[in-house]
């Protein structure tokens, strides 16, 4: 699912594109993308993009008369810059934006339709599907902190809790436990000051340099590679590979279709965390420490 960094990046492309254009035509191409029943597609047309903000993990296109149009990803959902006159990919597109410079295009691969667009008008109707993450950029330690540690979960579930903090998901926490030397089960209730700031000072700093990252990456061309993983990740993907800064294996843990990745060394003290696809096979013979890896 594209996170923060990967969304800063497509608002970046996008705002050089659509701000100031009017949208020709808003163009449903599979009916189930639409979640919203009022406003209609066609209210849309002949409106000017005014601004585009970031929701969460959802993008927000703002029109003329408070409309607004946002689209959420979800797991397989992408953008695509088309230019004028090309058309939208038959199987892959869900909704196509038509301007005079060229067609932003919603798609998602697989079979499943998770990718969704949603249509308002007015700040109340918008502020009304914000889950109420705070944006890291302006947080202070304080206000991290009690955010945090207000109620006791684990360390994976807080970071990812859209209620919580805002934008950031499976594999940028991955990357922040990681550089902040913290066990992704460790719960909330038992981070001692120094944890807490370590923890917040690898959120804002992970968050910051992929962003800064991807976006030198992209330049002025439209993001067409947005992943979750990627080779420069410390841990994230990487399961099996050597840690970047210990080289000790790159371990996981497998929960239904989930998965998320860590270092033994560097964050558990060497313990191995329960795979429950792998623990419940091997049971006794299931290794508790990495030296028992051999």
């Amino acid at each position: 699912m594209p996170e923060l960094p990967d969304i800063e990046v497509y608002l970046h492309a996008l705002r050089q594109r659509i701000v100031g254009q009017r949208l020709t035509r808003l163009r449903l191409l599979n009916p189930f993308v639409l979640r919203t029943v009022e406003p209609s597609p066609g209210e849309f047309a002949d409106s000017q993009v005014l601004a585009l903000r970031r929701l969460g993990k959802r993008i927000v296109i703002e029109f003329e008369q408070q409309r607004f149009a946002v689209i959420h990803l979800m797991i397989a959902g992408r953008l695509r810059w088309l230019i004028p006159g090309r058309a939208p990919p038959k199987k892959l597109a869900l909704a196509a934006f038509e301007f005079p410079s060229g067609t932003l295009v919603l798609t998602e691969a697989g079979s499943k339709r998770r990718a969704m667009l949603q249509l308002y008008i007015g700040e109340a109707a918008l502020s009304a599907i914000d889950p109420g993450g705070l944006e890291l950029t302006s947080l202070t330690l304080a206000q991290f902190a009690e955010r945090l540690t207000g109620q006791s979960h684990t360390l994976k579930r807080a970071l990812t809790d859209p209620r919580l903090f805002s934008g950031i998901g499976n594999a940028y926490s991955d990357e922040i436990l990681h550089r902040a030397r913290l066990s992704p089960l460790q719960l909330t209730s038992n981070l001692d000051a120094a944890e807490i700031e370590s923890l917040y000072v690898a959120t804002r700093a992970v968050l910051s340099e992929w962003t800064d990252r991807l976006l030198a990456e992209c330049g002025d061309g439209f993001p067409d590679k947005v992943t979750a993983f990627r080779p420069q990740m410390a841990v994230h993907g990487r399961y099996g590979q050597p840690c970047p800064v210990c080289a000790a294996p790159v371990q996981r843990v497998v929960h239904a279709s989930n998965e998320f990745n860590y270092c033994a060394r560097c964050q558990t003290g060497g313990r191995l965390l329960a795979d429950r696809a792998m623990s419940r096979l091997l049971h006794d013979s299931w290794p508790k420490h990495l030296d028992e890896l051999g």
